[in-house]
């Protein structure tokens, strides 16, 4: 796959990312906060089989700008200037986890620039968003003699106490959480963290979640929510997010955890032909 690399400015430092593919765009918003964007490659390559894919690096991270307030606003912002940087008036928007969390906001603050938005297996924007429920459920997959250091670990990063060589000790025993099964879970890719995006992002999207919840109905823009049916995120995070939005739709796909792409290839980009199609499958319904 052919990728052609792009740098856009903002205000406040550049955002780097790259593009692959021809046909309708979409913009793939990575998860997180805070961490690097590798991780979507796999995604990025499944939909650019179809369509023309921008994907970029959000800010606290190279080979984007490590500065920034880090708050929701400013993450909507980042996106309206990438798709100005790239001289696209309008783009479908693919949101992963804390992306697909980021595409709810953007889908409420700029619907001219969106055609569209597709949420992958998203934190969700009704109550907590799944995230208690989230965070039990990764450590009880996590194998029983690393519990009680993956439990102290996520304890000291939620009190803002860990350092950055803990941050991804941590998350290289939660890794296979995020599968179905846990025991067949691929090898972890390279991931960097920015502490400060995670801390102060997790903030304040935390803080806006009533205001979001309440946003739901009036997004206007074709919505589809697709999540997996075995996730350590609740798939009720996605479907009472959907629930919400009029004309929204919403898709369990059977046997597929966190990252939905690996354990069911071909999935996200069915759900975007939909998105694109202007298709609204029964809600819950399997591939």
């Amino acid at each position: 796959m052919e990728r052609t690399p792009f740098t856009v400015g903002t205000p406040s430092g550049e955002l780097s990312g790259w593009l692959a593919g021809e046909g309708p765009r979409v913009l793939a918003v990575h998860g997180g906060p805070g961490m690097s964007f590798d991780y979507l490659d796999d995604a990025v390559a499944e939909l650019a089989t179809r369509y023309r894919v921008a994907t970029f690096q959000q800010r606290g991270l190279a080979p984007s700008t490590d500065q920034g307030e880090f708050t929701v606003a400013e993450a909507v912002s980042d996106v309206a200037a990438v798709l100005d940087g790239l001289g696209w008036q309008s783009a479908y928007l693919m949101g992963h986890s804390w992306g697909g969390h980021l595409v709810f906001h953007a889908a409420t603050a700029i619907p001219e620039r969106l055609a569209g938005v597709l949420s992958a297996d998203p934190l969700g924007a009704v109550g907590d968003g799944g995230a208690e429920a989230f965070g039990a459920e990764m450590l009880a997959r996590v194998r029983e003699p690393d519990r009680e250091r993956a439990r102290l670990l996520d304890e000291k990063d939620t009190a803002g106490e860990s350092t950055p060589e803990e941050d991804l000790e941590a998350f290289s025993l939660f890794w296979p959480s995020y599968f179905a099964d846990p025991a067949a879970a691929p090898a972890m890719p390279r991931v960097v963290f920015s502490q400060p995006a995670n801390r102060a992002l997790w903030a304040d999207l935390t803080a806006r979640l009533p205001e979001l919840e309440s946003s739901l109905p009036s997004i206007r823009v074709p919505v589809g929510v697709l999540v997996g049916e075995l996730s350590p995120m609740p798939p009720t995070a996605g479907l009472d997010s959907a629930d919400r939005i009029p004309g929204a739709w919403a898709q369990v796909e059977p046997g597929a955890g966190h990252f939905i792409w690996h354990e069911a290839p071909g999935c996200l980009l069915a759900a975007m032909d939909r998105l694109v199609a202007g298709e609204v499958p029964d809600r819950t319904s399997a591939q």
